[in-house]
């Protein structure tokens, strides 16, 4: 039974919106829309909505936005994402236009505060007939910011980054894990990246991202490996509250194994623009 406040952490839920660095945007006390890269899946998001007006009006506000900021994307649809702080109606407004659900996750969170005991991080995994070698490594560097744009890619869609992009994100992974806010980790099974993980740390939230495992190392534990370097990582850095959206088919179960309260779900819809 998690001990953290339900209010608290749908608080903080609200207040994580993660947004690139000169992504453009459509941003209004009611909206929150972003292109993010065109490498990226699903680049057109509706982000955040707060409505102070019908819900009907706002989608149509949202949609003819997205159409101006999407202009020249080969994408033509907005995804809106419906979260924990979503206004009433909002979702039902979305179905009766034909979104359809892409993506399903539950938020989760955990207290880092409370000594509860983290996930041990092994360094290697047994398969059946042999034993294969794991590496962690966080991305501080041009190659394995390259190597986790393409396991992304891999994952969960869209395009690797270029190497402009590659060598951006490995300075930042760089700075930011040396500082103490955040980055990401790689595991490498046998030399080859496999799966990967990040975390930014805002406050006294330490919010995971972007968890991943390639299909043929499922079920080895690198998921669990990766979790258990960014939450040591977190307490380490003095957050007291770890937050991830996990999936319901693949990451929420080892979430819930590893101490994570579940406070509800969102879901994310494909509307044709």
């Amino acid at each position: 039974m998690s001990s953290l406040d339900d209010a608290d952490v749908r608080a903080a839920f609200a207040r994580w919106r993660w947004v690139p660095p000169g992504a453009p945007r459509v941003q209004t006390e009611e909206l929150l829309i972003v292109r993010l890269p065109d490498h990226f899946p699903n680049p057109l998001q509706l982000l955040r909505a707060h409505a102070l007006r019908p819900v009907a009006d706002l989608v149509d506000e949202a949609l003819a936005q997205a159409r101006r900021l999407g202009d020249g994307l080969r994408d033509d649809a907005l995804t809106v994402w419906v979260r924990l702080d979503a206004p009433a109606g909002l979702e039902e407004e979305i179905v009766a236009r034909g979104g359809r659900l892409d993506e399903a996750v539950d938020a989760f969170a955990l207290d880092l505060a409370d000594g509860h005991r983290l996930p041990e991080t092994p360094e290697t995994t047994e398969t059946p007939g042999t034993r294969s070698r794991v590496e962690l490594r966080w991305v501080t560097d041009t190659a394995a910011a390259r190597d986790m744009g393409r396991l992304a890619a891999e994952i969960f869609g869209g395009d690797p980054p270029t190497e402009a992009d590659a060598a951006d994100d490995g300075r930042h992974g760089a700075a930011s894990q040396r500082t103490g806010t955040g980055g990401a980790v790689l595991a490498y099974v046998d030399g080859r990246p496999a799966a990967y993980g990040g975390l930014t740390i805002a406050g006294r939230d330490a919010r995971l991202w972007g968890g991943g495992v390639l299909e043929p190392y499922r079920g080895r534990g690198l998921y669990r490996a990766i979790l258990a370097t960014r939450l040591a990582y977190a307490a380490e850095h003095g957050a007291q509250v770890a937050l991830v959206r996990g999936r319901t088919g693949t990451s929420a179960p080892i979430l819930r194994r590893a101490g994570f309260g579940a406070y509800g779900q969102e879901r994310s819809y494909r509307l044709s623009l």
